[in-house]
């Protein structure tokens, strides 16, 4: 990989109770990269996220961030840490104004302490428009706008996102795939994300790795992951 990496995961192991889900997960993540985890449902593309976000204890296996162990952090030292996370479904706080929900990602310090607040309006004029709006009152696309917002107000420098494109009109999930490149092309902010979109996976994705049974099953380079039948395929297995 020519980019120093910056995340760097082996033999990662986790499950829900006696049930094992992720049998030895490697993944090794550049600088700057935008990287997508895709397969099929229930292989394990979510317990990843959920694992490198400390939402879930991995077992055995180590996560390393920017050269430092943070395999057993909890979530709030690993959000500190630098990174951010938006959850499928996107979660924000429904009885919560625009403006109140992006405040709790105001409490994460991010790269050199830096606060975001005026580029996610940049990234995100909707949300500027909206920001006394409470965020159940606003469409699935507005609200992953903000859930979007609500994690890189704090400065990531690596941004994970689960199904970023469920439930969102497909003009809403291009002009977010946009963003999330320009945000990685201006912030310098490294990118993984699941999905079972086609079009999103073909948008987005530099690179991909395919995980079946909580395994990474092989990798698709930067041209296999711009054609869209090795995609499919991929996503078949």
């Amino acid at each position: 990989m020519a980019n120093e990496a910056l995340l760097k995961v082996a033999g990662l192991r986790a499950g829900y109770g006696p049930t094992p889900i992720l049998q030895g997960i490697d993944l090794e993540i550049g600088r700057g990269e935008i990287v997508s985890l895709i397969g099929r449902n229930g292989v394990g593309k979510t317990t990843t996220l959920r694992c490198l976000m400390g939402q879930l204890a991995a077992s055995a296996g180590s996560i390393v961030l920017r050269g430092r162990d943070i395999t057993r952090l909890q979530p709030d030292a690993r959000a500190r840490a630098g990174i951010g996370f938006v959850p499928q479904g996107r979660e924000v706080f429904p009885k919560l104004t625009v403006e109140e929900n992006l405040s709790v990602g105001r409490l994460v310090g991010g790269r050199e302490g830096r606060k975001l607040d005026e580029d996610v309006y940049r990234y995100f004029p909707r949300l500027r428009e909206r920001t006394k709006q409470l965020a159940g009152t606003m469409s699935g696309g507005e609200q992953q706008q903000l859930a979007i917002g609500r994690a890189l107000i704090g400065n990531p420098s690596l941004l994970l996102l689960d199904e970023p494109s469920e439930g969102i009109q497909p003009s809403i999930v291009q002009m977010i795939c946009d963003t999330l490149k320009s945000i990685r092309d201006e912030l310098g902010t490294t990118i993984v994300f699941v999905e079972q979109n086609l079009d999103t996976i073909l948008s987005l994705s530099e690179r991909a790795y395919v995980i079946e049974k909580g395994r990474v099953l092989r990798e698709l380079d930067r041209h296999q992951v711009s054609d869209p039948e090795a995609v499919r395929a991929a996503l078949a297995i």
